[in-house]
């Protein structure tokens, strides 16, 4: 596996020469997360199994915070607290990559968290194994229920900073159809990473009846329908044309027979936003609109409208990210280290920062997270042709894809050096107080 290894040099060589004698282990560990997703809320293997790894490398794990939550923490003298946090979940898509360690089920590792997991593990290993080159305490966290919206804030709420310590940095990274050794930044000058987002679960209540006697009915699919197309209203001439805003009903369900009116429809309903703001506001308007849908429908109750998620936006702080994209440039050459533009992606990493600190009570928290590329070679070429990085982005398979399929041999190596360095960078140039140096003292 040495030849895929990403070329490295800078200040942190020394520990990063060691990735080749961890490679082939990894890969045959990212392989068997793939193979064997588990939904959110039920990670109960991939936990154990990342648990497992942390203990051999001298970690002390603690198992079942906030659910199947993993913490391993390796304390190295005195120095900053760093946190390095990845995903434990899957999602309910029926694998078509091909691949001869695809999944065979209802699930797949849709969006790379087996390899964010691997390149933890990674991480934590390579510096478990050099001490020598960096002081203070490595924290890494798998975190379950992601893809739901739902782990960080459990985790966080179980303890975690109380359990573990109030970290000086919380680091994550996330697959991004990019090359594979790429990784890419957000500008900052406060532009998020990623959009903030609310999911509602909405049921409409009608009066259910025969088809062939409608005037006795009150049809809630019907009444469903209205909704969903006046919803789209919202974004089209509620929102600015420069804020970027996008609402997805994501899921109707309603009755059980073509013959019979049935008594409710469900609607799931996803809204996100590049500011609180601007999030506000459209899940507002959602609420006015089914409200007054049902209304006019003559439904006889109330809809019941239930915020299932909320996510803040990814807003990485501006002088750790400068530190850490520095770094990387060092590391993998500047040529590797692009610039992202804020997307409507979603997740809640968010929240070990400002965004959750009514859960946790540790304000000032400042975040890293960057994207890391996971196409191969002849998979990026043969997109040569499809014009812009927009239209080139369209013909790859996306996350969430049943074809996405990270190219190992590029993508690990590289995400494992990316996670790496950011966290020796984080380990050494912050502050007693986790605030980084101004650039000068770096």
């Amino acid at each position: 596996m040495s030849s895929t290894a990403p070329v490295t040099t800078g200040r942190h060589a020394p520990v990063l020469g060691q990735l080749d004698t961890v490679l082939r282990p990894l890969v045959a560990f990212a392989m068997d997360l793939h193979q064997h997703p588990e939904p959110s809320g039920a990670e109960t293997r991939t936990a154990a199994c990342l648990a497992d790894a942390l203990e051999a490398e001298g970690y002390t794990v603690t198992r079942g915070i906030g659910g199947h939550g993993v913490v391993g923490a390796l304390t190295n003298g005195e120095g900053p607290r760093v946190y390095l946090r990845a995903e434990l979940d899957a999602l309910p898509v029926r694998e078509r990559t091909g691949l001869p360690y695809a999944a065979d089920g209802p699930h797949m590792h849709a969006c790379g968290h087996d390899l964010h997991i691997a390149a933890a593990l990674g991480t934590a290993t390579l510096l478990a194994r050099a001490r020598a080159h960096w002081r203070g305490s490595v924290v890494v966290v798998g975190q379950p229920a992601e893809e739901t919206l739902t782990g960080a804030r459990s985790m966080l709420a179980d303890g975690l900073y109380d359990r573990f310590g109030r970290p000086d940095a919380v680091l994550a990274q996330h697959t991004a159809p990019l090359l594979g050794g790429m990784v890419a930044h957000g500008h900052g000058h406060g532009q998020p990473v990623l959009a903030g987002s609310v999911g509602l679960d909405v049921t409409l209540h009608g009066r259910g009846g025969h088809a062939g006697a409608p005037q006795l009915t009150v049809d809630p699919v019907l009444a469903a329908a209205a909704v969903v197309m006046r919803l789209q209203g919202i974004v089209a001439r509620e929102s600015a044309p420069a804020e970027q805003t996008t609402l997805t009903v994501g899921s109707l369900h309603a009755g059980t027979h073509s013959n019979v009116v049935p008594e409710s429809a469900a609607l799931g309903i996803t809204v996100r936003a590049l500011t609180p703001a601007a999030l506000d506001r459209a899940v507002a308007a959602v609420e006015r609109i089914v409200r007054a849908e049902a209304t006019a429908s003559g439904c006889p109750r109330e809809p019941e409208i239930t915020m299932v998620s909320r996510s803040p936006v990814t807003l990485p702080d501006e002088q750790l990210t400068a530190a850490i994209r520095d770094a990387h440039q060092e590391t993998l050459g500047t040529e590797r280290v692009a610039l992202w533009s804020p997307s409507m992606a979603t997740e809640d990493f968010g929240l070990y920062g400002d965004a959750g600190r009514e859960i946790h009570g540790c304000p000032g928290v400042p975040l890293g997270y960057w994207m890391v590329g996971v196409v191969g070679p002849r998979q990026w070429a043969a997109t040569a042709g499809a014009g812009g990085t927009a239209e080139r982005f369209a013909a790859l398979p996306s996350n969430h894809s049943p074809e996405f399929a990270p190219h190992l041999p590029l993508a690990l190596p590289s995400a494992t050096t990316a996670m790496t360095v950011a966290a020796l960078t984080a380990l050494t140039a912050l502050g007693a107080h986790g605030r980084t140096p101004p650039p000068a003292a770096l």
